[in-house]
């Protein structure tokens, strides 16, 4: 009975349909349910219209590319599955550059001179960098712990390399470092390098007053082979540095290694000990291979320790800059280069009386007589010098930028500094905005630094760790010291922040007599969110003293 009902409402239904009722009067038996229907549409209707369009409608989009009707062609279908590939390799290629731009290192880059830095949801913070920059890298320059030396045996050494490392401590220490470079270049000898007499700090100290001279040639024993003194064998110490013969002089600025393997190599290999003069920055940075780089920075962040005792008193002061407050507190390190000499050297217009200027020109005319000549021109050339930002920042000005900065007046700051041009008088505005001024003298007694006063460069020294392990380093004037420092800092993981002053465009905010204070903190700020030393990427004749990241940093 059921079947009989499900076959009659069926043919109902059917008769009811325009078309059935059409193809009822040519066929008697076109009505009858249990005719099959053979049609060649193989079950649409007439006109080619699916029976049941509702199956079409439930089936996934992709049954429309790759189903199985017989009227769609063998091209059609090739074409289909071609744009899903490109669709899921373009997909692929969309997902892999999410994921790579997230796993992305921190890394600003220079678009002329202008620095992009990727942006941070962090909150700025005055003392610390963001902490996504300081997550990004890490050194990679370090000695490799079980390292193959690739030194050759003693005997077939190329010859010895001698230098003498001139200038400040600074300036000696990138010397040593390029005279390990060299001697590795051409796979020379280094003979421990002594360091010159200074001409303007009077300073005699020796490399082992101030080095750790058994860490210095230990860590670096599979690098380069270096010995103490001069061969026994070589008779004539004298001659050494006074001879021209047994000197390689004229090597150019930023020499390339192959320089050196061309020009200087043979003639050690003839007279088998030469003398390289003068030797500061007589090596390249981007002419050289990379692992010479990586040497170089070896030297500098690893195999160049200063003696214990140095260490020891500068974690002292240290400590003692903590903790002045009785609480655990940061401080900042300002190295402020206002000391009558760099004044004078600069030939730049600061304010002062009329008596301070005309002892100033008379101090110029003394000590660079070829530069001042009768000084008529040096009041344009102070103004253009002043306008491209190469002139030490006054102490006062240091102190209006420091504050538009956000640093309270409680901010604790140790001073490293020469004498101050001017005196307490130039200071007055500095001490006056920033009470917590102090240096080594105020840190530490007499009697303590007596043992250091020996020798000026255990002085500096001191000042390059106390400054070195500050959390804020601010320098007011370019230099080796200030260069060593921002470089060694970036190095150890650019959390800690280096500030180096926008000094053209501060000379354009100060020269404005209109400008409110709201709008001098603001482009204060602006100026140099990107200027606190994160990480950057290097460009061709960058400074490896101050940018070591590509080298001798890697991807954390």
């Amino acid at each position: 009975m059921a079947e009989l009902r499900h076959s009659s409402s069926l043919g109902s239904r059917s008769s009811n349909s325009p078309l059935r009722a059409g193809g009822a009067a040519g066929d008697e038996d076109s009505s009858s349910p249990h005719v099959h229907d053979h049609s060649p549409n193989g079950g649409d209707d007439e006109d080619g219209r699916p029976r049941h369009p509702s199956r079409d409608r439930d089936r996934p989009i992709w049954y429309h590319f790759l189903g199985d009707d017989p009227r769609v062609s063998p091209q059609k279908n090739k074409i289909s599955i071609l744009l899903i590939l490109i669709l899921a390799v373009a997909s692929l290629i969309s997902v892999y550059g999410i994921v790579n731009h997230l796993n992305a290192p921190y890394l600003c880059k220079k678009d002329g001179i202008v620095l992009n830095c990727p942006h941070v949801k962090e909150s700025p913070s005055p003392w610390q960098n963001p902490l996504s920059a300081t997550t990004s890298w890490k050194p990679c320059a370090e000695r490799r712990i079980g390292g193959i030396s690739d030194l050759p045996p003693e005997n077939e050494t190329n010859g010895y390399v001698f230098i003498h490392a001139e200038g400040g401590l600074n300036q000696q220490r990138i010397a040593i470092c390029n005279a390990v470079a060299v001697a590795k270049i051409m796979n020379a000898t280094l003979i421990l390098p002594v360091l010159k007499q200074d001409q303007i700090w009077k300073d005699t100290t020796k490399f082992e007053d101030i080095f750790d001279v058994d860490h210095f040639i230990d860590y670096l024993k599979d690098d380069v082979r270096i010995v103490r003194d001069i061969p026994d064998w070589f008779t004539d110490k004298a001659e050494l540095f006074s001879s021209i013969r047994r000197t390689v002089k004229n090597i150019p600025k930023y020499a390339a290694a192959q320089f050196y393997i061309d020009n200087v190599l043979p003639r050690i290999k003839e007279k088998k000990i030469m003398a390289l003069k003068p030797f500061v920055d007589r090596l390249g940075y981007d002419n050289v291979p990379q692992e010479i780089n990586r040497l170089r920075c070896r030297v500098n962040y690893h195999a160049l320790k200063f003696l214990p005792e140095i260490e020891l008193m500068a974690d002292s002061l240290v400590s003692r800059m903590r903790n002045r407050t009785g609480n655990p507190n940061p401080y900042m390190a300002l190295h402020l280069r206002f000391e009558k000499g760099m004044v004078g050297l600069s030939f730049c217009d600061f304010v002062g009386t009329r008596e301070e200027k005309a002892r100033m020109a008379e101090y110029r005319q003394k000590e660079w007589p070829r530069r001042f000549k009768n000084g008529s021109h040096l009041w344009q050339l102070a103004l253009q010098k002043r306008k491209e930002g190469r002139c030490p920042l006054e102490p006062g000005e240091v102190a209006v930028i420091l504050r538009a900065m956000g640093y309270p007046k409680e901010t604790q700051i140790y001073v490293a500094s020469g004498q101050v041009y001017g005196g307490q008088n130039r200071m007055a505005p500095l001490r006056n905005m920033f009470p917590n001024l102090v240096t080594k003298e105020d840190l530490a007694g007499k009697e303590e630094l007596t043992s250091f006063r020996k020798h000026v460069t255990s002085l500096a020294a001191l000042d390059f760790l106390v400054c070195l392990k500050s959390d804020v380093f601010v320098m007011t004037h370019g230099g080796n010291f200030a260069k060593l420092i921002i470089g060694a800092r970036r190095y150890m993981g650019h959390r800690q922040k280096s500030i180096k002053p926008d000094k053209g465009l501060m000379s354009k905010s100060f020269g404005d007599p209109y400008m409110g204070w709201a709008t001098f903190v603001e482009d204060v700020v602006v100026t140099h969110q990107t200027r606190t030393g994160l990480p950057e990427e290097t460009f061709p004749n960058y400074d490896l003293w101050e940018n070591p990241l590509t080298p001798c940093m890697c991807k954390a």
